[in-house]
């Protein structure tokens, strides 16, 4: 900021905040700052405190709103929509809300399983900032920053009384039902109509093993990606899960099962990140023209202009890089937009990545509690206008309501499995039809013990054959969090396409082959496994394929739908965002 800082209040209960110096931070001290703070309730603060103690405490309180998802000097663009500062050029006044914003909501981080309210807040700020408590307090509540979950707390604040109109939500995955409680605490009535006969979608717990020896397999969405900002963090914190960090070290090893020369997995590593580089960099020459090209075909002419990875060794650890890439976009590199595959870099969620012991159904069945769904009713026509709305479901029966909240998977929209009455706009299909919605396959095995090592929970295959590189490329071990040995074999790219018409023992005899081939030569054997399973999310008519992308001729700008009585919730800057509907709410991410 370039005005300098007032005095403190008088009652020295709260600093305003200096200018932020943008600094760079290492990652594990950042990590330390977080647990020290958000790990247990905070004791009270001490009203005589000194200036020093006061700016320290503000300056870690930005840091935490940095890592959840807001800047450090400016407002979200969504802050600034709602007007949450009066008159809007006070640069003075926008300083104190975010000294207020970043306090709020540190304060409710600190104890998640608390219901913070503004009373509360009231006890540490000045009075004289009573006004932008109430707009910074209003803001992150209405937007779902504060007081969610399923605690016993959050949930005592429901309101009673469901006058603020009827919504139905279809679909009752991680969106669906997390938008069906927020909306239910700010006195909705809701409903939700999900087509499977369990709640989840493509979060999929289900157990494998022997009678009275089950083990919990996540075979949708497993790893909680960045635990900062990320809300299902929250909701383990609440209910006491523990969380497993994914380990760093995840040996590769090639065809023939032999390891992986470490200084050239290094050196393979650091081409990698400079092809990457410089297709940013193309992109930034070619301007809109980057705009119909693939991030797969300008990648290949960089290694082909450079002359990177020419041996062979050094192609197949590059084509697992590759093939990871895939892994984490759910499409092939020939469909990924050069210009846009990125875009969401910058909503990234930071902090370790984890497994949840037990299973992501435990957030699912959480999520569920107090919440009205009735199973096996598969949406099949939307029909809005005129004051409400009409939901038709398989069988013909109707459900009314004065808003519909539609969460089904992008796969389905694309399907155009459900029929909207009047149809939708024809930018808004062909915004549907732009996007790309890709896969990623599993196999997931339970065997008798631990035959990888219990020191790791990830190891890479490398291939010989280009177009199958993104078969069986990567294992996660559950061992830690599952309550038996299991092993999950990823299926990305080319090859998560294909292997939807495979063949189930043929593909389990193919798994095998490479376990065996990587650890047969070191004297371990690869026993057979108590029960397997397979993955076809693609031919799953409920979900068609796992996750989005930014495909070629797409844009950064993710905006379905927009109709004054149909709310349809999109993906956004790291939260689901419900058009034409207040609250907004928060999604997790959970990737699969």
């Amino acid at each position: 900021m370039d005005h300098p800082p007032p005095p403190p209040p008088t009652d020295g209960r709260r600093p305003t905040r200096r200018a932020a110096k943008r600094t760079n931070y290492d990652e594990s001290v950042f990590d330390a700052l977080l647990h020290d703070h958000l790990g247990d309730s905070r004791p009270p603060r001490r009203r005589n405190r000194t200036a020093e103690e006061r700016q320290r405490e503000t300056e870690t309180e930005a840091m935490i709103a940095l890592s959840l998802g807001f800047p450090i000097d400016a407002l979200l663009d969504a802050e600034a929509a709602a007007g949450v500062v009066h008159p809007p050029g006070d640069a003075a006044a926008r300083n104190d809300y975010i000294v207020v914003r970043n306090h709020i909501l540190a304060r409710w981080r600190a104890n998640v399983r608390s219901y913070l309210s503004k009373s509360e807040i009231k006890e540490t700020v000045s009075r004289q900032y009573d006004h932008l408590i109430s707009s910074a307090y209003d803001f992150l509540l209405e937007h779902g920053y504060i007081n969610f979950g399923v605690s016993p707390a959050v949930r005592a604040q429901f309101l009673d009384e469901h006058d603020k109109g009827s919504v139905i939500i279809v679909g009752a995955g991680l969106a669906g039902l997390a938008a069906a409680r927020q909306l239910l605490s700010f006195g909705f009535k809701v409903l939700v109509l999900e087509g499977r006969d369990r709640p989840g979608g493509r979060v999929y717990t289900t157990k494998m093993g022997k009678q009275g020896n089950f083990a919990s397999v996540d075979l949708g969405g497993s790893v909680i990606t960045g635990i900062h900002a990320n809300p299902l963090g929250v909701l383990a914190r609440q209910l006491g899960i523990p969380l497993h960090k994914i380990r760093d070290y995840c040996p590769l090893f090639r065809p023939d099962g032999g390891h992986v020369d470490r200084s050239l997995d290094v050196e393979v590593d650091l081409v990698f990140n400079k092809l990457l580089e410089n297709a940013a960099r193309l992109r930034e020459v070619l301007g809109e023209s980057a705009d119909g090209i693939s991030l797969g075909s300008a990648i290949d002419r960089l290694q082909l202009l450079y002359g990177a990875a020419r041996k062979t060794e050094e192609r197949e650890l590059l084509d697992w890089h590759l093939a990871n890439l895939e892994y984490a976009n759910a499409g092939c590199l020939s469909d990924l937009s050069l210009a846009h595959w990125d875009q969401d870099d910058p909503y990234e969620m930071g902090g370790d990545h984890c497994f949840l012991a037990g299973g992501n159904w435990r957030l699912i069945n959480a999520l569920c509690e107090d919440v009205p769904v009735l199973y096996k009713k598969t949406v099949t026509r939307i029909a809005y206008g005129g004051g409400f709305v009409e939901v038709v479901v398989a069988g013909g029966q109707v459900f009314q309501a004065d808003m519909v909240l539609c969460t089904a998977p992008l796969g389905v929209l694309k399907s155009g499995a459900i029929k909207f009455d009047p149809e939708l706009p024809a930018q808004k299909l062909q915004a549907i039809q732009r996007l790309g919605f890709g896969l990623l396959n599993k196999v997931a095995m339970i065997f008798p013990y631990v035959f990888w090592g219990e020191e790791i929970d990830t190891f890479g295959c490398l291939s010989r054959d280009r177009s199958r590189r993104g078969e069986f490329f990567l294992f996660y071990g559950y061992h830690t969090v599952s309550g038996g040995a299991v092993l999950i074999a990823l299926v990305a790219g080319e090859a998560a396409l294909s292997f939807e018409r495979s063949d189930p023992v043929a593909s389990l005899h193919s798994v095998l082959g490479i376990l065996r081939g990587i650890y047969g030569p070191k004297g371990v054997f690869v026993p057979d496994p108590i029960q397997t399973m397979c993955t076809r999310w693609g031919s799953d008519p409920l979900c068609c394929g796992s996750y989005s992308h930014v495909r070629v001729g797409s844009s950064v700008v993710i905006t379905i739908f927009s109709q004054r009585t149909l709310g349809v919730g999109y993906f956004s800057q790291g939260k689901l965002q419900i058009e034409n509907i207040q609250p907004r709410c928060m999604v997790p991410s959970l990737a699969v």
